[in-house]
């Protein structure tokens, strides 16, 4: 192991069963703790955003309201209707909760720290494929909202477990595609050795100009990691994404059936944990992992000992922040919408990205130019989602111009029948002079009236 860069592979599968424990229960305690907190700080924080207190009652701050409203769910009356799928409707909390906690598991906090006189690296365990079991791990979880959805045989929950099914599989794809570009430049699929590629120290020669080479992939992969953050969001069902609980159309959404008892506080639990997941992916493969960032990084000991592990938490919380940030500006989007914005716009945004970084990669372009035209290719895709998002504007006040126009239209028809005449006929039968003769006009005023054929 080398202490620059911090442990890999080799380093893992050395610890005894007792250390593999407490690093486990070190994990689930963190991220039940971290759940409480971000459920105050989320509250805090968008209360803040709109000029109110928040919760300020229960605890010093409110710190103790998250544990209250905790402590009643788990106590409350559980509901149960009667037409359910039982074993699916029981199961369906566990699926999506259990590989939230799993997905942690490869998440690296540090580097090579001594526990109890055993030197072990601050993460549970690591894969040569640790990043496809995040991936997996986030697919499972959807299994448990269409199983809460298809248990509870319930129309409005139905609905919500089919939209998480079709949300989650197109912006899947676009977040896996936006890890192409990290795993070309790593050349590795484990996190530890991601975080170690980030390490850092070398220099770009452009146009004579020795610059130090940006060592986060969020900034040499500037387009991959633009197009994860909006990924993450729709990943985790959170707004503007979070169309399968649309209370608006849908009630509750997949969890409408669940009263609010334990289980439904696993969907809550699963949810926030599933945020902390992908925005521990976030900070190990774009923000440098556990390594600190500059300028604290100047400092000889910031990446050593048990430093590394604030620095890292430090990070996710303003990840989350983030996610709060989001949900406190923007408004929930349509389906259509989403979906067309994750098949037309970040899926082939993020294939050319990727042809244009490996095509580099290919031809061993020398690392003077290689800066330079990454840099121009990132400002093209960011420039290309922009200019999209300029004209789908434009192009949806066009059409929200055009729809009042209609509407409008059929206002008058509605107001004034003879306008258009359809579905009323006009009666003015003078109005048929030369048409019909003065006589068999009468005779069809006499005929409707009477109602005969």
């Amino acid at each position: 192991m080398n202490p620059t860069t911090g442990p890999t592979l080799v380093d893992f599968g050395h610890d005894p069963l007792w250390l593999s424990i407490i690093k486990a229960v070190f994990i689930f305690a963190v991220l039940m703790l971290g759940v409480l907190f971000g459920v105050w700080f989320e509250r805090k924080l968008i209360s803040r955003m709109q000029h109110r207190y928040g919760p300020n009652r229960a605890g010093k701050f409110g710190l103790l309201q998250s544990v209250a409203d905790g402590l009643k769910m788990g106590l409350k009356e559980d509901i149960m209707p009667r037409t359910v799928d039982k074993v699916v409707y029981l199961l369906a909390p566990v699926i999506i909760a259990v590989p939230a906690f799993l997905a942690f598991s490869v998440m690296p906090f540090g580097p090579m720290v001594s526990i109890f006189g055993v030197e072990t690296p601050l993460q549970l365990t690591d894969l040569p494929v640790a990043v496809l079991l995040v991936l997996a791990m986030a697919s499972i979880g959807v299994y448990g909202i269409v199983l809460a959805g298809w248990g509870s045989r319930s129309p409005y929950a139905i609905l919500g477990g089919l939209r998480s099914s079709a949300q989650v599989v197109s912006y899947e794809i676009a977040m896996g595609l936006s890890f192409v570009a990290v795993f070309l430049a790593a050349g590795t699929l484990s996190t530890s050795e991601i975080v170690a590629k980030q390490a850092g120290g070398g220099t770009w020669d452009v146009f004579g100009l020795e610059i130090p080479q940006p060592s986060w992939y969020a900034i040499s992969l500037l387009p991959s990691f633009l197009i994860y953050a909006i990924t993450m969001l729709g990943e985790t069902n959170r707004v503007p994404f979070d169309l399968p609980e649309g209370e608006g159309e849908l009630v509750g959404g997949f969890h409408t059936e669940y009263s609010s008892s334990l289980k439904f506080a696993m969907f809550m639990l699963a949810e926030y944990v599933n945020v902390f997941t992908v925005s521990g992916v976030a900070i190990t493969l774009f923000l440098g992992g556990w390594r600190a960032p500059w300028p604290i990084s100047i400092w000889e000991g910031a990446n050593t000992g048990w430093w590394p592990m604030l620095w890292f938490f430090i990070k996710l919380v303003l990840v989350f922040a983030f996610f709060v940030w989001v949900r406190a500006s923007l408004p929930r989007v349509r389906y259509d919408q989403l979906m067309a914005f994750g098949w037309k716009v970040l899926i082939p945004l993020n294939l050319a990205w990727i042809l244009l970084y490996a095509t580099l990669k290919a031809l061993r372009v020398p690392e003077s130019n290689k800066a330079f035209i990454l840099t121009l290719g990132a400002i093209i895709v960011v420039g290309g989602l922009a200019i999209w998002f300029r004209f789908d504007t434009l192009l949806q006040r066009r059409r929200e111009a055009k729809a009042a126009q209609i509407e409008e239209e059929f206002e008058q028809l509605r107001e004034e029948p003879e306008a258009g005449g359809f579905p009323v006929p006009p009666l003015d039968l003078p109005h048929y002079h030369g048409v019909l003769p003065a006589g068999q006009a009468s005779t069809a005023v006499k005929e409707v009236t009477s109602g005969s054929n």
